[in-house]
């Protein structure tokens, strides 16, 4: 595997590397000793799927509120998404700051995963019909602790490369995001 620093700290993209013959292709797609050589979350506890029926269905901004916060990473396995993480650690350097990138499920080729740190929100705009997405979690899904930003928020100026055509009104209807004043020192 390649893990590609993402410009937003613990943020990475992992690469497969194919080893190929006539028979096609395998790859190794999770080791828990490369993951914590990176300083990566190796846990997984949960992993699931979302199949998305159109093109333009956004899912987000999610997250998990602590001490449930959850890392992801994160693959499409049919179709093809734009995949957008939101750095919301207050203490980061990059607190409020966004990266978008491509995940495509295309036969034959290995596709690259997204690793979302804990502390970030995650959502993604299908870009075809018929697209499915795996998620390895390291968190078990805790409702009492879900929590989400708007993906439109003016706060963060998040990008999106085609219009938004299905939305859950949950997703659509976030409050506007305010972060927490500094504490005042004493």
């Amino acid at each position: 595997m390649i893990i590609r620093e993402l410009g937003l700290p613990g943020a990475c993209i992992v690469e497969l590397e194919p080893r190929a013959d006539e028979r096609g292709f395998f790859a190794r797609s999770y080791c828990v000793r490369e993951f914590e050589a990176h300083g990566l979350e190796p846990r997984i506890v949960q992993c699931n799927v979302a199949y998305n029926r159109l093109r333009g269905t956004l899912r987000g901004m999610h997250y998990q509120a602590a001490p449930h916060g959850e890392a992801k990473l994160v693959r499409c396995t049919r179709g093809a998404i734009y995949d957008v993480i939101l750095d919301l650690r207050p203490e980061s350097a990059t607190f409020c700051q966004w990266r978008g990138v491509e995940l495509r499920a295309e036969p034959g080729v290995p596709a690259r995963m997204l690793y979302v740190p804990v502390g970030f929100a995650h959502g993604y705009l299908t870009l075809e019909d018929d697209t499915e997405v795996f998620y390895q979690m390291s968190e078990f899904y805790s409702p009492e602790a879900s929590r989400g930003v708007r993906w439109d928020d003016p706060a963060f100026g998040i990008e999106w490369p085609e219009p938004v055509r299905v939305i859950s009104e949950r997703d659509r209807t976030y409050p506007d995001f305010h972060a927490a004043p500094a504490p005042v020192p004493r």
